[in-house]
């Protein structure tokens, strides 16, 4: 409870909260109306995934940069001023029922969303101390699944309710909440400008360019620093995986004639297992090192997915999934209590700006293999599943050979500098 003791923490808490809702709702409606609308056609689906992970490519070069040299508190803000004015774009486009300009629209708002979680998590750092980190990260998480347990559901329920329209509206009115809550922050100007003011004058694209430059170099020379970036360019294959395949699975396989019903199971399944794998996290984070926390848990989730390939009963499949969302939710508040303390402040905006674009690469990597291999090369989504554990399973062979030796020199060389400290 100590952490909630800090406003500010408060109010980017539930600001993350009203933008993730702003994001997830809208996201599934999506893609429940477009399954409706092109039934024999799931590549628009995909499309639309797409549409959310592809913008990426051309801002991932600035926002790490953005992060660190603006306001962060202000970019933070202005991401949702412009996603709620987008928004307002897109309900209109939909009257006149143009795919390509809905998809348009769906590309800039994600653009803009690329900016909006490096500030904020940079400003987190900045007003909490290093033993909250953890904290912080699990609480992160939890709220992530909360919105896996409820935010599909919402999707199907408000797109069955109110249509794609209301959606839309309900993304609207998050992403306003969310701007008045940014707003209300009383965040220190360290936090918020830690390498000083900078103007848009400033900017250039060669200074843009050694920004970025410094900030894959700092990640590049700090090897435990670069091992847990890769980890989330390897689980973005993963992520991508998931938001379209378990709907592909139902829709095709499954459940055939209840497809919504049984994909908003799939994410409260998952969104459980994340909840009680977050609870068990914070039990034992601090009585086990990170990568213990990380290891054994890529191990198990690597063989359920796996076995997800197998089973051809519905029940089996989302008690499956339960698990792996317990398996899943101890990785993440492992790396997202991990990477504040071994990343200097002035540096967090970029090293947080890699982080989503090396994500998103691998889940656009992911959803362009799908939509080019499912239904028309793979009929079946079994295989897409067995490559997925292939893929989990490297990682855990990997970080198992590795994370332990770079951990063990990361806390001497600590235990050095406070040594040296003390004897100063």
């Amino acid at each position: 409870m100590e952490i909630f003791k800090n406003r500010n923490f408060v109010k980017l808490f539930f600001a993350a909260l009203a933008s993730q809702m702003g994001t997830t709702i809208g996201n599934m409606a999506f893609a429940f109306y477009l399954l409706d609308r092109f039934s024999h056609q799931p590549l628009y689906a995909t499309l639309a995934e797409l549409m959310y992970s592809l913008p990426t490519i051309f801002v991932f070069f600035i926002v790490g940069v953005v992060a660190d040299r603006f306001d962060r508190k202000k970019v933070a803000e202005n991401c949702d001023w412009i996603r709620a004015g987008l928004t307002v774009v897109l309900f209109i486009a939909l009257f006149f029922q143009s795919i390509p300009l809905i998809f348009f629209i769906l590309f800039l708002r994600s653009a803009v969303t690329k900016f909006f979680f490096p500030a904020e998590n940079s400003l987190v750092q900045g007003i909490l101390n290093k033993d909250q980190y953890a904290k912080a990260a699990g609480l992160n998480q939890m709220l992530f699944s909360i919105f896996m347990v409820f935010g599909v559901g919402l999707g199907a329920a408000t797109y069955k309710t109110v249509g794609i329209h209301g959606a839309v509206v309900i993304d609207f009115f998050s992403f306003i909440i969310s701007g008045f809550l940014i707003r209300a922050c009383k965040i220190p100007t360290a936090a918020r400008l830690p390498n000083g003011k900078l103007s848009w004058k400033e900017l250039s694209i060669k200074s843009s360019l050694n920004d970025f430059k410094d900030g894959i170099t700092y990640i590049i020379k700090n090897r435990l620093l670069a091992l847990l970036v890769f980890g989330f360019f390897m689980f973005g294959f993963v992520t991508g995986a998931f938001a379209i395949l378990p709907m592909f699975t139902m829709k095709y396989k499954l459940a055939l004639e209840h497809y919504e019903w049984y994909a908003s199971l799939f994410a409260i399944s998952l969104g459980i297992g994340l909840l009680v794998g977050s609870g068990i996290s914070a039990f034992i984070s601090s009585k086990v090192k990170p990568y213990q926390l990380m290891i054994f848990p890529i191990f198990l989730t690597g063989l359920l997915v796996f076995f997800l390939g197998f089973t051809d009963r519905v029940w089996v499949f989302l008690s499956l999934v339960f698990v792996i969302g317990t398996c899943i939710a101890p990785i993440n508040v492992a790396i997202g209590g991990w990477m504040p303390k071994i990343v200097h402040p002035k540096l967090m905006g970029r090293v947080s700006g890699w982080i989503d674009p090396l994500m998103m690469l691998a889940q656009s990597l992911t959803l362009g293999v799908i939509a080019f291999l499912f239904p028309k090369v793979v009929t079946s989504t079994d295989y897409l599943y067995y490559g997925m554990a292939c893929i989990i399973l490297c990682v855990f062979i990997f970080y198992a050979m590795t994370l332990p030796k770079l951990s063990k020199k990361a806390d001497e060389s600590k235990n050095l500098k406070e040594k040296q400290l003390v004897n100063h």
